[in-house]
């Protein structure tokens, strides 16, 4: 049966969905952006920054949900410009220090909120 993952320590959602939802043993997030927890937007701040928050959120969401990052089965990273590729990967490494999940990236026009990028992510109790 499904159930939500509220994170009170992250900002609240922009629209009619939960930060995360389980079944079973999986967890799936919303895709996060670059929001802080009092909701500000961190848009004009360098991909690195941008990167190290969205995973940041990620986190929380595990937390919540008694996972980890070591948990994560599958990462999906929309960026509006694929030339930061290297530097997200630079913070991103350091999310996934050892056996890190399968990952997809890809370029998109734009992301809500002037955001540079957006992570959502799959996980396992298991």
């Amino acid at each position: 049966m499904k159930r939500v993952v509220d994170v009170p320590e992250n900002a609240d959602v922009l629209g009619p969905y939960s930060h995360g939802t389980t079944n079973g043993d999986l967890l799936f997030t919303a895709g996060q952006i670059p929001i802080t927890p009092t909701g500000e937007v961190l848009d004009d701040e360098p991909i690195t920054v941008q990167t190290e928050q969205a995973l940041s959120n990620i986190e929380q969401i595990l937390v919540a949900a008694d996972l980890t990052m070591a948990h994560v089965l599958k990462t999906t990273v929309y960026m509006t410009d694929i030339g930061d590729f290297n530097r997200m990967n630079e913070v991103y490494r350091s999310f996934f220090d050892s056996e890190p999940p399968a990952r997809t990236a890809f370029e998109v026009q734009r992301l809500a909120d002037g955001a540079a990028i957006e992570i959502e992510a799959v996980a396992t109790h298991e």
